[in-house]
């Protein structure tokens, strides 16, 4: 495959596979039994995505060596008259997308929940980019993956093999940190609240390289939908795999933890209190990660009620979104009829995180989802979100004057800055890392900008200008243009390469990247469009190096050497 012998689309995968093993200091290659691929709605692929994919296209030995399944696109094409959405050519743009893909010969799933659909084998070695799948996956069944990003999954179905590495290795899966819950968790947003909890108290200096792996304590015997709830907005912090003691096989026994939380009642009522919508709320959005059958049954109990009572839901108020298997599943027992007859809109093939939404009839949504809430309120539709239990977003779809007042907005004065250590540096500067196998050699200089707080690409940087925008983070409001970008790892959704990819296209990309730590989320878009890529120094250079520096690094024989020629000054 590198030698190009079976086509140049899996001779660019192969290369990808290799460049991602010599990264994490595989020593070799295993073959995989499933991949999930995410990149797919035209919001957070957006042009990256459909030039890279176009650039595979006409290849007639371009297709996939192994089952392999597709993530949710950005709408339900049956439903685009309800769905409102006000997007220049979105339809046109979306099927392009999804005709891609499966010309290459993915199953156009359109899923985000791959662990809710039955998959076969559900043990081995899977590799799966979508990042509730991921941490669900490792978490409660026997296949195994890391968390990939969408180009490195891609790569490994094409190719049929990933590097042996990171949570492949049982040595790597242990938990880092300790969570004690001391409060009851009767509702699944109860238990999304409790992971998003986890991940807004990570520090950066902890050491961990694959991601929090939670041991958590005190949990109640909890359901299907409980479960999922929780590792989904874990899921949002990079977190691959999580324990919780009598949910999940045993944890493995470790000497000590980089950190020891309680999660108490006044830390959940806290939490409920700080997202109750506060203003009109526009719409209700159910089913971030897609729904389950029993999340759809849920919300069709609280509307039946309301029916009994002679009520129906105005406009269309509810949207539950789920995968076309469960659709048809509750199509079968009768669950979609109390839905439809109630007034919600129930979407298939879609979710909402990935939808544009018309920003004409909506600019506050109600959520039951800490997954939904972080990313709309974030660079996809930076939308004020609240968060409620199905009940109660139930009641406010049926009642729109359930609350009055102006919507909220978002305020970036509000966000609570993120966590750093970093300290301004003075002195010379030389340290060493490595490159990567399909770069040979490379010179490149310019300002440095650095961080020690992991970067998310779709989310946290302006997929139009390069700009990071994200309340809190310590580079919120500077381009990445031309930049020398140094950070830890990217951290949030696995589309992120897409996402890079774009700006690299567009000529709003770094002109080289540094990480600290293994990342798959980076790496893919720096191998296949050849720029400039170092890792493995021996020193910490989200630490050593100050934002402004002038900088210079080259590589060579597989070393890099990362000097400064001159040191911005303090402050």
């Amino acid at each position: 495959m590198l030698s190009g012998e079976q086509g140049p689309t899996k001779q660019k995968a192969s290369r990808l596979v290799v460049d991602l093993a010599a990264t994490a200091g595989a020593r070799q290659f295993v073959r995989v039994e499933h991949a999930h691929v995410s990149g797919v709605s035209v919001i957070t692929g957006g042009h990256g995505l459909r030039r890279f994919l176009s650039d595979l296209s006409g290849d007639p030995g371009g297709k996939v060596s192994i089952p392999t399944t597709l993530n949710s696109a950005g709408c339900d094409h049956d439903k685009m008259d309800e769905m409102g959405i006000d997007y220049p050519d979105f339809l046109e743009q979306q099927f392009e997308i999804v005709q891609s893909y499966s010309n290459l010969g993915i199953e156009a799933t359109l899923s985000c929940t791959p662990y809710d659909r039955g998959i076969d084998p559900e043990d081995g070695i899977g590799s799966w980019a979508e990042s509730n799948a991921v941490c669900f996956s490792n978490s409660y069944t026997s296949l195994v993956t890391n968390r990939e990003s969408g180009l490195s999954a891609l790569a490994t179905a094409i190719t049929g093999w990933a590097p042996l590495w990171g949570l492949h290795i049982e040595e790597n899966r242990v938990p880092n940190i300790l969570v004690n819950v001391e409060c009851e968790m009767d509702d699944p947003t109860d238990w999304s609240i409790l992971g998003d909890w986890i991940g807004k108290k990570l520090l950066p200096e902890w050491e961990i390289p694959w991601g929090p792996m939670p041991r958590i304590t005190g949990l109640p015997r909890g359901t299907f939908e409980m479960r999922k709830a929780l590792t989904a907005s874990a899921a949002n912090y990079g977190c691959p795999m999580l324990w919780a003691d009598g949910l999940t096989v045993d944890p493995p026994e470790v000497s000590s933890y980089q950190g020891e939380l309680t999660f108490t009642q006044s830390d959940l009522d806290e939490r409920y209190q700080a997202l109750a919508p506060k203003g009109i709320v526009d719409l209700v959005v159910i089913g971030c990660p897609q729904a389950s059958v029993g999340e759809a049954r849920s919300a069709a109990a609280s509307v039946r009620a309301r029916m009994e009572l002679g009520e129906a839901i105005p406009d269309q108020r509810l949207w539950v979104f789920m995968s076309s298997h469960n659709y048809d599943l509750i199509a079968a027992d009768g669950t979609l009829d109390i839905l439809e007859e109630a007034g919600a809109l129930v979407l298939k093939d879609t979710c909402p995180e990935v939808t544009p939404y018309n920003r004409s009839r909506f600019n506050h949504l109600l959520t039951n989802s800490l997954k939904a809430e972080h990313y709309l309120t974030s660079g996809l539709n930076r939308m004020p979100t609240s968060v409620a239990n199905i009940h109660d977003c139930v009641s406010h779809a049926f009642d729109p004057e359930l609350l009055t007042g102006p919507r909220p907005v978002l305020n970036p004065k509000e966000a609570k800055p993120m966590a750093t250590s970093k300290t301004h540096i003075s002195g010379e500067l030389l340290v060493s890392g490595v490159g990567i196998p399909s770069q040979d050699s490379w010179e490149v200089s310019g300002k440095a900008l650095v961080t020690d707080v992991p970067i998310t690409y779709l989310g946290y940087v302006n997929r139009d200008t390069g700009v990071i925008e994200e309340p809190g983070h310590p580079l919120d409001g500077t381009p990445i243009q031309d930049t020398i970008l140094i950070y830890p790892k990217g951290s949030g959704s696995t589309v992120a390469p897409f996402v890079l990819m774009g700006l690299i296209y567009t000529g709003k990309g770094p002109k080289a990247i540094v990480n600290r730590d293994v990342c798959p989320l980076t790496l893919p878009a720096a191998s296949l469009l050849n720029v400039p890529y170092a890792h493995g120094f021996d020193a910490d250079p989200t630490i050593e190096v100050n934002t402004g520096d002038e900088v210079q690094m080259s590589l060579v024989d597989g070393k890099v050497s990362l000097t400064a020629l001159t040191r911005a000054s303090e402050g």
